[in-house]
């Protein structure tokens, strides 16, 4: 007998993926690079569930290792949801983590976006100041005592 396969209904569906979705999470945290590279691009192919997850650990407070590979995964969002990823890697530019930064950063130059310069990198020397001048003694070097010479 062969065993038949009978169908999941709307409730037991919902807590199948929820299941998976967690599965995935847990996964793209995993000490693996495997494990977390393969989560991401599964991740990728759940439209609007896996972006918010991807969008979560790279925003998130996540080891910067987590964050590549979130963004790995929004590097491979194809469809209606390439753009989307994109402007979420555009609005990691502009995070307050300097990780976060970086990673949106790569990945953005990978896909052939623009990308402004670093912030950090592109600081414009202080010109008032920056000229350097030798500091003057205020006085003469002293030798050994006797050999002082009184002036008169």
């Amino acid at each position: 007998m062969e065993s038949e396969r009978r169908k999941l209904s709307g409730r037991e569906k919902d807590e199948a993926s929820i299941k998976l979705l967690e599965k995935l999470k847990e996964q793209l945290h995993s000490s693996d690079a495997s494990n977390r590279r393969r989560a991401a691009f599964n991740l990728s192919w759940l439209q609007e569930d896996g972006l918010d997850i991807l969008q979560a650990a790279l925003f998130g407070s996540a080891h910067i290792t987590t964050k590549n590979a979130a963004a790995y995964g929004l590097r491979k969002m194809r469809g209606r949801m390439k753009k989307i990823a994109i402007d979420v890697l555009k609005q990691g530019l502009h995070h307050h983590d300097k990780s976060t930064r970086e990673v949106s950063r790569h990945a953005l130059k990978l896909l052939g976006e623009e990308v402004p310069a670093s912030s950090n990198n592109s600081r414009k020397p202080n010109v008032k100041g920056s000229r350097i001048r030798e500091i003057q003694r205020k006085s003469q070097p002293r030798g050994p005592v006797g050999s002082r010479r009184l002036r008169g």
